[in-house]
């Protein structure tokens, strides 16, 4: 999307421009699940209301001295409160930070402590907090204004209303967002999205998907977390697109209703991490009477892709109207906004069966025909082709100490240009210098290239070398999820260094088992045939302790902390 210059050039539209225009498309959000609805009927909101709404939200900004190039931090449930203040500092000009919610209420000490780092090193100018949530946290000398989402909202007292907005001038250098990565492997950084970064993005994103002009959205993912705010929130938004939007908290309570709302109101597009289409397959083998003929996109990223996890979902899928070509396994990171590489839609699940050995040994991605699925776990690694690079980006494969480009098949370190790819990380200049190569941003990520397609293998540092093996912690941890009485998705295997400077392998799993010993036996086992010899530790904890990030990603680093500190919550045998 662009607009003409007086002499005759073009300049791609700005977000502010791109949302005053959506805001006249015959679309809008429909806000569904029982926390957004009190547990009554769905509620259909048009982007034109919520546009309003949003800039009488832009003017109180406005009016409390708040500009161009401010960040404001935002800390609340994905609600149409939320929606409506996120579009508002847009519409002003302003950089929003929407700050993660709490994970767990044991947690709530390590909540506040990284709250506050990320509120005091992002200069927000104004903290929102929706009502709930106000008793979490609390000002301490240092923070910024707190005050209620409320009190910026239409209807409540001093708010004034749309036609008091201004509009500042566009500026596609200016922060739109201020994305704070995950933490799945590092301290929290934060990603500056410059407009322009934003909207390369959005539209790379839909010329990859082919998106048409009559797609509905289906969406749970939480809005602090990148794929939720700009695949699923800011694309719609600009794009007028229709959106069916829900809480993360009510696909976790019930992981049907995610298939529920996609036959209810014909979902064309939806995405979710690894996990959720595990849960979501549980729930489709209970399910009747669904449709899932009009879903001809089920994204897939986030965290690695598991073949078998998607393949159990198609088979669970399929009797409802679902087509296998509709699997869109796909790579994204913060760092580009969200976008990196997409498949041909339609394409479906296609993967590359190599030789583990070989991969782990030489770095070379070797093809192998095995049949026998037990064979299969042991001996090869299936690898889902993740597409090409979206329109604007550029990709290469390089060795990650001469950064020398490889050739097809060979595994080194993933590399990205191009429109999207962000400046760098916010107040952080030895972050950033880290971050590139060059003009080439440097993803951290181990992969090759087959046929123009990417293929990744793992994070670099993850890696565990065992007698000069890369042996990857996801092909542990996939093989030790699948033994019974281990929580699928919860389990996190890393190297330590053992006997005469060796590494070895710990194994830490969440259990729910009459028999622990057996399953610490199972797991021992299980370790032992994927990478060739028997873990140092294997340690049994309770549901739910695993060290996630705030998207639901494993830290590998904080629970490897864990193990060393004897924090862990083990299982009692």
């Amino acid at each position: 999307m662009s607009v003409n210059q007086t002499d005759g050039t073009t300049v791609p539209m700005s977000t502010m421009e791109r949302l005053a225009l959506a805001a006249d498309a015959p679309s809008g959000i429909r806000f569904v699940g029982s926390s957004m609805t009190g547990g009554g009927e769905s509620i259909y909101v048009s982007w034109r209301q919520i546009h309003d709404e949003s800039l009488s939200v832009a003017a109180a900004l406005q009016a409390r001295g708040l500009g161009p190039g401010d960040h404001v931090a935002v800390l609340g449930p994905t609600s149409r409160e939320l929606v409506t203040i996120v579009r508002a500092c847009w519409m002003a000009g302003i950089a929003s930070m929407v700050l993660p919610l709490p994970m767990r209420m044991g947690s709530l000490d390590t909540f506040i402590e990284s709250t506050r780092a990320r509120i005091r090193h992002g200069d927000a100018k104004l903290v929102l907090i929706d009502d709930q949530l106000a008793a979490f946290y609390q000002a301490a000398e240092g923070d910024p204004p707190i005050d209620s989402m409320n009190s910026v909202l239409p209807g409540s007292a001093n708010v004034p209303g749309s036609d008091a907005y201004e509009a500042p001038t566009p500026d596609p250098e200016r922060l739109v967002i201020l994305q704070y990565t995950s933490g799945s492997t590092s301290e929290p950084k934060g990603v500056m999205i410059p407009d322009r970064v934003l909207t390369a993005n959005i539209d790379a994103a839909c010329t990859a998907a082919q998106m048409g002009a009559h797609e509905v959205l289906v969406s749970w993912l939480p809005v602090y977390h990148d794929m939720g705010l700009v695949g699923f929130l800011a694309l719609p938004m600009t794009k007028g697109t229709d959106l069916v939007q829900a809480g993360p908290q009510d696909f976790l309570a019930h992981p049907g209703n995610w298939m529920q709302w996609i036959s209810d109101w014909r979902g064309t597009a939806t995405a979710g991490p690894n996990f959720s289409w595990v849960l979501a397959t549980r729930a489709l083998r209970r399910a009747s009477d669904l449709d899932l003929s009009s879903l001809t996109l089920a994204l897939s990223g986030a965290e690695p892709v598991d073949p078998n996890a998607v393949e159990a979902f198609v088979a669970a899928a399929e009797p409802f109207g679902f087509s296998a070509g509709s699997v869109f396994p796909a790579f994204g990171m913060a760092e580009v906004a969200i976008a990196g590489t997409f498949p041909r839609r339609g394409a479906g699940l296609v993967c590359d069966t190599v030789d583990r050995e070989v991969l782990e040994r030489d770095r070379v991605a070797k093809p192998v025909d095995i049949v026998d699925p037990d064979d299969l776990a042991v001996r090869a690694r299936r690898l889902p082709l993740l597409g090409t690079a979206v329109p604007g980006l550029e990709m290469r494969v390089v060795d990650p100490e001469t950064r020398e480009p490889l050739p097809e098949r060979h595994v080194g370190e993933l590399l990205l240009r191009g429109t999207s790819v962000t400046p760098g990380y916010y107040k952080r200049p030895d972050a950033t210098r880290a971050l590139f190569h060059e003009d080439w941003l440097c993803t951290g990520d181990l992969a090759y290239l087959l046929d123009g397609q990417l293929v990744l293998c793992g994070r670099i540092k993850d890696v565990i070398i065992i007698g000069g093996r890369n042996v990857f912690p996801e092909d542990i941890e996939r093989a030790v999820g699948d033994i019974e009485g281990v929580r699928a998705g919860n389990v996190i295997a890393f190297g330590m260094e053992g006997y005469k400077g060796k590494e070895s392998v710990v194994v830490v799993a969440e259990v729910r088992a009459d028999d622990p010993a057996a399953v610490r036996d199972a797991v021992h086992h299980r370790t032992l045939e994927v990478c060739g010899i028997p873990p140092r530790d294997v340690m049994l904890v309770k549901p739910s302790t695993l060290p996630k990030t705030s998207s639901g990603k494993l830290q590998r680093a904080k629970c490897r902390a864990e193990y060393l500190e004897e924090t862990l919550e083990l299982l009692e045998s």
